[in-house]
């Protein structure tokens, strides 16, 4: 007897695959959905079309039927727009968060809906629970591969018509489960970066878009230290595609990008991965999302990640009047940046979050570094 129908999220890659199998083998009555996020745009960098093959084929391998669909034009509408924006305003931003509230979790639901079924279920390392009927977003038993970071957009009606079978598991396990079952994507090596851009050149692409303005690079105090191809192209904390060679009077320390200012179009750089130009302590945010519907108090200490992957930090959270925050960590943060996701914990439950605005690190080049006090943006 069926458990119930459920759609699966089928990407082409070995999470998918198992969760799909896990579902099976629990007597859901599963079929499989590939969303087609991207256009191909020409470039033969789009990995779409093998990931569809790939889908099709453990599909077939499990008995199970498969859908497709093209969500190319929300995609840019909804995620890709808002990418672009966020750029050209200096600011460095998560479409993988944006993609899970506004495809996976918004028009995925929709189609699975519409083929009948009563849940959507995806490869993401994560967990839900219900507890008094509140339904709760948790960290996944893999604390090297959660992706609760990446959910925490997600509210009540999404968490409760949606499964995260790998939840329980750890990476190692899914992929011997995969072999076992002989599924073709069982070494299929993961994706990493930005979806839409693959395995072309972040700056290459970037450029058909925003096209590339050189300019100077200047140290903190504003000696100019060479030139940059681009600003939209660095963010706070980078190192790579610096190509500064040697500086005189300086010594061999390599450098990190420490701010930007879009109108002048200067890039700040200093030596040291801890320079005292990346620290912060403070951050205020844009309106923040909670899963639960509603901050859990006005003030309240918590622990929060200013990027995936990163340790837990302790902090003090207070909720301002437009629903914004101003979070104060416990000790100082290197490289939080504007446009990132600020996602907040207590414990092994995610509690939501809301983009980074601003903090109170030191503005490279404002006034030659005089001014370094108050909240103040880390672009300036």
């Amino acid at each position: 007897m069926s458990a119930g129908r459920i759609v699966v999220g089928m990407s082409g890659g070995v999470d998918s695959s198992v969760a799909a199998l896990l579902l099976r083998d629990q007597s859901f009555d599963v079929t499989g959905l590939f969303m087609q996020n991207w256009a191909e745009d020409g470039s033969g960098d789009c990995r779409a079309e093998d990931d569809r093959r790939d889908a099709v084929a453990v599909s077939g391998v499990l008995g199970l039927p498969i859908k497709f669909r093209d969500f190319s034009r929300e995609y840019w509408d909804g995620v890709f727009t808002h990418f672009l924006a966020e750029y050209a305003a200096g600011r460095t931003p998560n479409p993988d968060v944006l993609c899970n509230r506004e495809i996976k979790f918004k028009h995925f639901l929709d189609a699975a809906h519409e083929l009948g079924a009563d849940a959507i279920a995806t490869g993401h390392y994560a967990r839900v629970d219900c507890v008094d009927g509140m339904y709760r977003l948790l960290r996944a038993r893999d604390r090297g591969k959660d992706q609760s970071y990446f959910l925490h957009q997600l509210g009540q009606a999404q968490l409760a018509a949606t499964r995260f079978p790998l939840g329980e598991l750890h990476k190692d396990d899914v992929r011997r489960i995969a072999t076992n079952a002989g599924l073709s994507t069982s070494a299929k090596q993961d994706s990493t970066g930005i979806c839409f851009i693959g395995e072309r050149d972040f700056r290459t692409f970037l450029a058909h878009y925003l096209p590339a303005k050189p300019g100077e690079m200047r140290d903190p105090l504003g000696v100019r230290i060479g030139e940059h191809p681009g600003v939209f192209f660095f963010t706070l904390g980078q190192r790579e595609g610096l190509h500064i060679g040697g500086v005189r009077g300086r010594d061999d320390a390599p450098w990190y990008v420490v701010g930007k200012d879009i109108e002048r179009n200067i890039l700040y750089v200093d030596q040291g991965h801890d320079s005292p130009w990346l620290q912060s302590t403070t951050v205020r945010s844009e309106c923040a999302h909670w899963i639960a519907g509603s901050a859990p108090a006005r003030r309240f200490s918590c622990t929060a990640q200013t990027r995936y992957r990163q340790a837990d930090e302790a902090c003090e959270v207070e909720v301002l009047d437009d629903g914004s925050l101003q979070v104060q960590f416990a000790r100082p943060q290197r490289a939080v940046t504007p446009g990132q996701s600020l996602v907040l914990y207590d414990g092994e439950v995610c509690l939501g979050g809301a983009v980074i605005l601003s903090t109170n690190a030191p503005v490279a080049g404002r006034d030659n570094a005089k001014e370094q006090s108050g909240m103040s943006a880390s672009y300036e």
